[in-house]
């Protein structure tokens, strides 16, 4: 490898080399430079224009690159700005960049975690050993109780949906976007189980003095992240209604949980525990950490940033999956009705699956992983070089051994979960504006690891423990995803009561094939997260057999 001034090329046995750009190693340059900020808009603003009007050659492009060269190393130069930049599709690198731990030659960028910092230090965005407090305390309240209480919560959160929706009396509803529905279960559950909140579907979005209520405050908070995030605060204090808004759910929401911290602390400082004995998250982090050391304490910002980060972790994710399990559901029937076999074995017609069922039902759990496979949520992983070392990469497929790369310091590791498909046209573009070396690693439609990666295949998990490695879209190493088991809890509660119930199809245009259904609807859109586009759906109420 030769490194010259900002310029960066590597020579290697496969060609290797990135595309990419970036802020800088100084994060403040995000604040110095509006400059930086606006053109970083304008050139969201050009990717949302190719994205939407569907560039096809890009997008036939995105996905044949790696075929192009016959490797999993390609070297690539930025068509925009940025410099020279290596792309690799291998999971034994982001298994080696994103180990953690203190001999670890990669950091998360502090830069990485501006925008998971908007409610105080988490877990998600702490490194080292601010990331081990924060592990310490957030562990104890991740267990089989709540995810006893996710279940629970989650069967009678389904049942208020089709009271609510007046799906009793119906045998055909048609939903224009399941989103609509996906992003309202999964706000409620982490309302119930995450907050401790006594939230139903048909609550009103004001208290009765008038005063906006909670969960209006929790959902406008959820919907507007990327705004609050993204703008700056004199652009928030303007007198626009949405802007207005926004503040008000804000501090809202900030009040009413620096008031809850205080009353749990203090509940279980005189009792022991909470009143009414609760199990949610919450509580259960207020908990944990009151039963520590007071040097390994988190302050009350840090235990209501941690609980927010499930908002928006656990939140997006969860809906987003579960919109594009039904989606490709109902476009393959026959993985339809084999997962519906599965639940009628298992469960039967009459009674309400319990949490002890979950193990049994492996074929749900399978579609919703497939879906997450498909459409990684936490699409990006970010580590920082501390220092000159040395990734090995494992040569081509059916070739033993490795080719050691040399990585300076201060070089940022890219884990790409997604690899091909629109967002890779997203992920192409800078992410910053800088002239520092990014890697780009691409893991999800490998062939490597999965065989037709493009095609939904949810058997490929059928004999896969539910807490493998070896399915990565919740992140690997001891930086894992702590909410995987909470989703999947939810995920697969929610789908065994709605297929039992409902048959699922697609809703489409005239004329209109499945396979362009797909092609239209199956599509990555991102924003905070990644998901898919808008879902249209039809349901239709199940006879017995």
């Amino acid at each position: 490898m030769k490194c010259k001034g900002r310029q960066w090329f590597a020579w290697d046995a496969h060609p290797v080399s990135a595309f990419g750009s970036s802020w800088g190693n100084n994060p403040n340059k995000l604040v110095e430079s509006w400059a930086k900020i606006y053109v970083a808009l304008a050139i969201y603003l050009c990717v949302s224009l190719v994205v939407h009007f569907r560039l096809k050659p890009l997008k036939r492009y995105a996905p044949s690159v790696y075929k192009h060269y016959h490797s999993e190393n390609v070297s690539m130069v930025p068509f925009i700005s940025g410099v020279p930049g290596i792309y690799t599709s291998n999971l034994d690198v982001a298994r080696q960049v994103s180990g953690g731990g203190h001999k670890s030659s990669f950091i998360k960028p502090e830069s990485a975690s501006r925008a998971l910092l908007l409610w105080g230090m988490n877990l998600v965005a702490a490194d080292g050993d601010t990331w081990r407090k924060h592990r310490r305390i957030m562990g104890p309240a991740f267990n089989s109780k709540l995810y006893k209480m996710v279940w629970t919560e989650t069967l009678e959160t389904y049942r208020e949906m089709l009271s609510a929706e007046n799906w009793g009396s119906q045998t055909t509803i048609d939903v224009p976007v399941v989103q609509t529905l996906t992003f309202k279960l999964a706000l409620l559950i982490i309302g119930k189980c995450g907050f401790g909140f006594s939230f139903n579907w048909s609550a009103p979005p004001t208290a009765p003095d008038g005063s906006m209520s909670v969960q209006e405050a929790l959902r406008i908070v959820a919907d507007s992240s990327m705004l609050a995030i993204a703008a700056p605060k004199w652009l928030l204090a303007l007198p626009f209604r949405r802007f207005k808004e926004v503040r008000e759910a804000h501090d809202q929401l900030m009040g009413f949980m620096r008031g809850q911290v205080s009353e749990r602390k203090a509940d279980i400082s005189g009792h022991g525990s909470v009143k009414g004995g609760k199990n949610d998250a919450f509580t259960l982090l207020v908990k944990a950490n009151e039963d520590e050391a007071s040097k390994l304490k988190l302050d009350d910002q840090e235990l209501i940033g941690n609980v927010f980060i499930m908002l928006f972790a656990g939140h997006e994710t969860t809906a987003h999956t579960l919109a594009a399990t039904l989606g490709f559901l109902s476009l393959y029937q026959d993985i339809q009705e084999e997962v519906l076999e599965q639940i009628i074995s298992v469960v039967g017609w009459d009674r309400d699956p319990t949490y002890e069922d979950y193990s049994s039902l492996n074929k749900v759990l399978a579609a919703f992983y497939e879906s997450l496979r498909m459409f990684p949520a936490g699409h990006i992983l970010i580590r920082e070089a501390t220092e000159d070392t040395v990734l090995q990469i494992p040569n081509p497929d059916g070739q033993h051994g490795t080719t050691p790369f040399p990585v300076p310091k201060g070089v940022q590791v890219i884990v790409d979960m997604v690899g091909v498909r629109k967002s890779l046209i997203l992920c192409l573009l800078p992410h910053r504006l800088t002239n520092d070396p990014i890697i780009f690693i691409f893991k999800e439609y490998n062939p490597r690891y999965f065989d037709e990666p493009t095609q939904y295949k949810p058997s490929r998990w059928y004999n896969i423990s539910s807490e493998s490695e070896a399915f990565s879209a919740f992140s690997i190493g001891p930086r894992a995803c702590i909410g995987r088991r909470f989703a999947t809890t939810e995920a697969v509660a929610f789908l065994t009561m709605l297929l039992r119930d409902w048959k699922v199809e697609p809703t489409l245009k005239a004329g209109e094939t499945k396979e362009d259904w797909r092609e239209r609807v199956l599509d990555a859109h991102l924003v905070m997260t990644l998901g898919v586009a808008d879902v249209p759906l039809r349901f239709t109420r199940r006879t017995r057999k």
